[in-house]
């Protein structure tokens, strides 16, 4: 337990780590005053100054940030705490009696945009790095991994007009040969429309449907893995455990999660008998999807396992196919949270820094190759989301930095800092809400507030690193 964790604390640490080395190593180059450099929220674990530079480990581990005043005078406050309780009088912001206050040189509009984007640039890298090392070495195949069998397509979708089906096994695209899931979802992304030859019931079939719209209404093979059943619920009652692997439902044999998503929603307040298998054990129950009012959703109370491999079988993803493929998964989450119709049940599906640590280690127990693998999306994740055009974020700053190169002058100092603070504020509040939904789902409080409250209170949604892919919610 104690190397798990550790190796946990150094891969999350890493990926902290060289975000901050990226903005503080630009800041440099560039010319910055730079004041601290810290690993880490809140009161100082550690913390040594060198050359002027207060160096630090937090106490609160979700994060980290450079003090650079010349980029972020006072915007960061709210988060990175005074800068005068931090490197005392000698502060190049501190104004003591005895010594008159230091001005520091405006730096132009480009060298900010340089330091702001330098820490998503360090976890690209840093990403690249690690999806070479999973190419080298190779994981655990996951079932998308192994084939480009279809799991899910959406009824409503351009993919499922032009006849595409569920059980369909694509073999090329446009001519181009497609091992997994992976590798069709690339092939969409670069066309409006695509030829399709697919394997249907052993029949060899060709079909012409949209292709990037497609993405986001289709899923691959994933299995059903449980990882906790909701106290209950009619997963309970049916005898469902976690590592349950849910194999049918209603008489039809599952394939996905969201294949079993959607058999769910359409039998709300109908028992319906599903069959699973524990270790090498197939049972029966029966279950009665109901409306949650919690989640908004109807569900059976279970949630899934999504890291689920196969250790029989290792794979060597190409490198730049690793990135592309954690790209689309994160934009794929945002257009769902951008999406009326699909924002709310999707952000139920959001989890926060505490369910990453959550999954890290559950990751890190089964495969390190796996927790490779995972830190490489996480490193994607962190560099995408923080590029985002969003005060309080490197985003933020480039897009002040943007607005003051066209119209030759600076944003207002109190318009940023407003800004910045009501952002930041907001970014607190969520993390609160998040940690706290996290800590019902995985902690003992989840329990105590069951007792309390009664089952309906108790978080339901999967765990869901940060942001992932929207098409695999509990059930």
């Amino acid at each position: 337990m104690i190397i798990t964790i550790a190796i946990v604390a150094i891969l999350f640490g890493m990926t902290i780590f060289v975000h901050e080395l990226g903005h503080y190593l630009a800041a440099r180059w560039c010319g910055f005053v730079v004041e601290t450099f810290s690993i880490g929220f809140g009161p100082a674990l550690w913390k040594r100054k060198i050359n002027g530079i207060v160096y630090k480990i937090g106490c609160i581990p979700f994060g980290g940030y450079v003090a650079i005043p010349q980029l972020d005078p006072t915007g960061m406050a709210l988060i990175q705490g005074s800068n005068e309780s931090e490197n005392g009088k000698d502060s190049p912001q501190s104004t003591p009696t005895e010594t008159p206050p230091v001005t520091l040189q405006a730096m132009p509009p480009w060298k900010r945009i340089v330091v702001a984007a330098a820490g998503a640039v360090g976890n690209m890298i840093f990403a690249l790095i690690l999806a070479w090392v999973v190419y080298i070495v190779g994981k655990p195949a996951t079932p998308a991994e192994e084939s480009a069998l279809v799991g899910y397509v959406s009824t409503n979708s351009g993919a499922y007009a032009s006849g595409l089906r569920m059980g369909d096994e694509i073999q090329t695209v446009n001519g181009e040969k497609i091992e997994n899931w992976t590798d069709f979802l690339m092939a969409c992304s670069r066309y409006k429309t695509v030829t399709v030859t697919l394997k249907r019931g052993g029949s060899d079939m060709t079909l012409t449907m949209p292709g990037e719209e497609s993405l986001f209404k289709m899923d691959g093979k994933s299995l059903c893995m449980i990882l906790a059943v909701d106290a209950g619920m009619s997963a309970d009652r049916a005898g469902l455990k976690r590592g349950d692997i849910i194999t049918g439902l209603d008489g039809q044999t599952i394939i996905s999660r969201a294949q079993l998503i959607a058999l769910v929603t359409e039998r709300k307040g109908r028992p319906v008998p599903i069959t699973f298998k524990r270790n090498d054990t197939t049972m029966t129950g029966l279950v009665t999807p109901d409306y949650d009012e919690s989640t908004k959703l109807v569900r059976i109370g279970v949630q899934f396992n999504p890291n689920e491999v196969d250790f029989d079988r290792i794979v060597h993803p190409a490198p730049m196919s690793q990135i592309k493929s954690h790209s689309l998964a994160i934009f794929r989450t945002l257009q769902a949270l951008t999406t009326p119709s699909q924002a709310k049940a999707t952000s139920k599906q959001v989890g926060g820094p505490l369910a990453i640590l959550i999954s890290y280690y559950f990751i890190v127990k089964a495969s390190f190759m796996v927790a490779i693998f995972f830190t490489c999306f996480l490193n994607v994740n962190l560099a995408i989301l923080n590029i985002m055009p969003i005060p309080v974020l490197d985003g933020g700053h480039i897009v002040f930095s943007l607005i003051e190169m066209i119209f030759r002058r600076p944003v207002h100092p109190k318009v940023v800092t407003i800004s910045t603070n009501i952002f930041a504020s907001l970014l607190i509040g969520l993390f609160v809400i998040l940690t706290y939904r996290d800590a019902l789902r995985f902690t003992p409080l989840g329990g105590l507030v069951n007792k309390l409250m009664g089952p309906k209170n108790q978080a339901t949604e999967q765990v869901q690193p940060a942001v992932v892919p929207s098409n695999t919610p509990s059930k």
